[in-house]
């Protein structure tokens, strides 16, 4: 393609690579590069693009990327129109996490990336992970980081450190300061339940969705009285309640998951919480079935307490928004521990190990992006497929 054949929406950059201006290279493209001209064998554009290439097709460990890049040389350097046909060592690779990329220029330009690229659903779960692969023994402890995951696009939206003196209370205000809540769901498990961050999403015109457990003694047993079964005394009539509620029930890989739901609005007034619209008890019986006969039961009970008023969310819906709230395990931390091996994979000097899981995050939402369900299935086949996971980089889309 010659340059004055470039659509209005491309650009192309000192090696002839065309791409779109909204796409992940050109994102790429603005990331500050600290090392001086001379000694300078790749540029680090050309350092990311093989970092993410290889990430989609299926390489984990630093050696793993170096690797495959050699074996890929050919192919890539045709990609990259690079002058130069040798692939970088993954010590140089290293140092892209541990020297070059600034962890908060990284951050927030993947983050603008993520947010001008969707249009968002309507429910954001918020859930920490500790990145173990960073963690030194007799050292100091893992990295945690908070993420703030759009469950209908299956992309983090937002990420935020947790600082070793810090719980995740602490760092949730900034993890939401990043994004846009006005009309979103928010749901975090029970320590999320806080006065002031639930303030904090009603004063943004956003509503939450918080578990509650005995860390929140006094609020656990108000919530606990309210759902106890009534036990009328002798000549009294039956205390009256505005109980509401719902049942759902799965089948599949030999368990029966029955959830049934109660809502209220009796405590609205009385616990004085910001915003509170009603509370909730559900419980969760589970069987596990073996050649038709049961092997197993079990079941948990769980109460919560959510903005959302009665006339905005019925029982059944409540129960779906807590149920979503579960997507950030399965779709966000279950892929990025497994598929990726991420806490198998060692980057404990200074912020690699959470530029890592940055990277992790996006690959991810990139792998949603083309079509794909399944991140294990999609990575083996861009492995196949490199011109499609090239496109993917350079324009958003592969055509698969």
């Amino acid at each position: 393609m010659e340059y004055n054949t470039l659509q209005p929406w491309q650009e192309i950059n000192e090696n002839g690579v065309i791409y779109d201006a909204t796409s992940l290279y050109a994102y790429f493209q603005r990331i500050s590069d600290p090392r001086k001209a001379r000694g300078k064998r790749y540029p680090l554009t050309t350092l990311l693009v093989l970092i993410f290439l290889a990430k989609l097709c299926g390489q984990d460990t630093l050696v793993e990327i170096a690797d495959w890049a050699r074996n890929h040389a050919e192919a890539l350097v045709g990609h990259l129109k690079s002058k130069r046909t040798r692939m970088p060592h993954h010590n140089t690779i290293r140092r892209v996490f541990q020297n070059i990329l600034d962890e908060a220029e990284f951050d927030r330009l993947m983050r603008d990336y993520q947010q001008q690229r969707v249009k968002g659903g309507q429910q954001l779960a918020m859930d920490g992970k500790t990145l173990r692969g960073t963690r030194i023994a007799d050292e100091e402890p893992a990295a945690h980081v908070l993420s703030v995951y759009d469950v209908h696009e299956r992309c983090v939206m937002a990420q935020a450190t947790v600082e070793q003196k810090e719980k995740e209370i602490v760092a949730a205000p900034r993890a939401l300061d990043q994004v846009a809540i006005a009309g979103k769901i928010i749901t975090g498990d029970a320590m999320h339940a806080q006065r002031a961050l639930s303030a904090q999403i009603i004063e943004r015109g956003g509503d939450y969705l918080w578990v509650v457990k005995e860390n929140q003694g006094r609020l656990y047993q108000d919530l606990e009285r309210l759902f106890a079964p009534d036990k009328p005394q002798p000549g009294f009539g039956k205390i009256p309640t505005d109980f509401l509620q719902a049942e759902t029930v799965n089948k599949g890989h030999g368990r029966i998951e029955k959830r049934q739901i109660q809502t209220s609005a009796m405590l609205n007034d009385y616990l004085d919480w910001p915003g509170l619209g009603q509370v909730y008890r559900l419980e969760r019986h589970f069987t596990w079935m073996r050649q038709g006969k049961v092997i197993k039961t079990s079941q948990e009970v769980e109460y919560g307490i959510t903005s959302l008023a009665r006339e905005k969310a019925s029982p059944k819906q409540v129960l779906q928004v807590r149920r979503k709230h579960w997507l950030i395990e399965t779709g966000l931390h279950y892929r990025r521990d497994v598929t990726f091996r991420e806490d198998a994979t060692r980057m404990t000097k200074g912020a690699a190990g959470r530029i890592l899981a940055t990277i992790h995050n996006v690959v991810l939402a990139l792998i949603k992006q083309a079509g794909f369900r399944n991140a294990a299935q999609a990575r083996r086949w861009f492995d196949g497929h490199l011109d499609q996971a090239f496109a993917l980089l350079i324009s958003g889309y592969s055509q698969l």
